[in-house]
């Protein structure tokens, strides 16, 4: 079976709830899964996704003044906290941010007056009598409808969004700029980051990805392809290109390589829920930082440190570039972080115990265990362990999620999206 490249999934997000999980891809489309109520028929569906509503939220685009196409890829999705009965989601491309809702209908109104039940008009004079409307029970549609879209803000491609804790307002990120918006106004933004250098042959970084605070409205924080994280305070000033505080860790010299500026690189940052700690993931490794603690990580964990003797073929195939994302469990004492080969890593930062696990069809059969996964670096192979040189480097997991209250994951390898839960007894 041929992969299409408009069907990889490029984003994975669950609502706050948990129980709506999107997924974005290449092609621009937008697929909603809604979990499963549990019933006395079907016990076991607890936690069953299946399709809740599908649409296109990116067309493929030109730009005549530069001369450029503008993909129709979906970068990030991020929903918006519930307030009625619809949904509310942000997706984004390299260019343009649109809020969608998402609301369903399961009635419609019959008997009107000027017009018949297939919709033809009907003539004014052979009206005699005034009909009450009324609603009609009909088969439940889910429709999207897009009802803000917010453009022309960014020249270079947008890396991240991220919803305020206000709700009312996001910020979106590209490779130079940072920007403000309120989910009411599409005309204008705020600068609020600027890092871009009067003569470009000055520039030694990029931004790579923003998020902010969980709780404090004015708090942001945003990576950048050195390692560093800033963490800036609106209140200060209203270009936040004076940060309040710099996160980096001293490199340690005698590791020093060809490559590790390109690893140093943060590919993403994730708050934790508590809103006090940090997670940033690199290359090989995913750090937690507390918020009070500027000159190191309180927590190191290595993704797959046997790669660093591969470097070098991971540059010539252009591996060493991916942009892996990370995410916190419901109370932030678990992460989990994507790897090669369709493996997963999750860290429990209480025990420090790790585990190694694979999505594909071959091993993740519907209520099957998971069997933990193992890497061989060196030495006799034993006979569950795979060696490094046999790692399939086009099977890689980059986006995962975790839902918000429980042990449930959604794990994306190329165009399958995975999801896992807790053995139920």
């Amino acid at each position: 079976m041929q992969l299409l490249t408009s069907d990889i999934i490029s984003t994975v997000e669950f609502n706050y709830s948990g129980e709506l999980l999107a997924t974005g891809d290449k092609g621009g489309r937008v697929v909603i899964f809604q979990r499963e109520q549990e019933s006395k028929n079907r016990p076991l569906s607890r936690g069953e996704y299946n399709v809740y509503s599908t649409f296109q939220s990116h067309e493929p685009e030109f730009d005549y003044l530069k001369s450029l196409e503008i993909e129709e890829k979906i970068n990030k999705i991020r929903w918006l906290p519930q307030q009625n009965a619809a949904h509310f989601l942000l997706s984004t491309n390299d260019k343009t941010i649109k809020l969608w809702k998402i609301s369903e209908r399961d009635k419609r109104a019959e008997g009107y007056n000027l017009k018949d039940e297939d919709g033809r008009l009907r003539d004014p004079f052979r009206i005699t009598t005034l009909r009450v409307p009324v609603l009609m029970p009909m088969d439940l549609m889910v429709e999207a409808s897009p009802r803000r879209i917010f453009a022309n803000a960014h020249t270079y491609h947008i890396n991240s969004i991220s919803v305020n804790s206000d709700h009312e307002t996001y910020l979106s990120a590209d490779d130079l700029r940072i920007n403000l918006w309120h989910l009411e106004i599409t005309d204008r933004s705020f600068n609020i980051v600027d890092i871009k250098p009067a003569n470009m042959e000055e520039l030694t970084e990029v931004i790579t990805a923003a998020e902010c605070h969980p709780h404090q409205c004015n708090v942001f924080v945003y990576s950048s392809s050195k390692g560093t994280i800033r963490l800036c305070d609106m209140r200060a000033a209203a270009l936040c290109d004076r940060h309040s505080k710099f996160f980096e860790e001293p490199e340690d010299p005698s590791s020093r390589s060809f490559f590790s500026e390109i690893i140093s690189s943060i590919s993403d940052v994730k708050f934790s829920h508590s809103g006090r700690y940090m997670m940033t993931r690199d290359y090989l490794s995913v750090k937690v930082w507390d918020l009070n603690m500027e000159n190191r990580p309180v927590e190191t964990y290595q993704v797959h440190e046997y790669l660093r003797s591969k470097l070098c073929s991971l540059y010539e195939n252009d591996c060493i570039f991916d942009k892996f994302e990370c995410c916190w469990n419901g109370s932030d004492s678990a992460i989990m972080t994507g790897s090669y080969n369709n493996f997963f890593r999750m860290f429990d930062r209480n025990t420090r115990r790790d585990i190694t696990l694979e999505a594909s069809r071959e091993n993740s059969k519907p209520r099957a265990m998971l069997k933990p996964r193992k890497v061989c670096t060196g030495g006799k192979r034993k006979k569950d362990e795979i060696s490094v040189d046999s790692l399939d480097f086009n099977k890689k997991i980059l986006h995962t999620a975790w839902h918000p209250k429980e042990n449930v994951i959604a794990v994306a390898a190329t165009n399958n999206l995975y999801i896992f839960q807790d053995k139920i007894n």
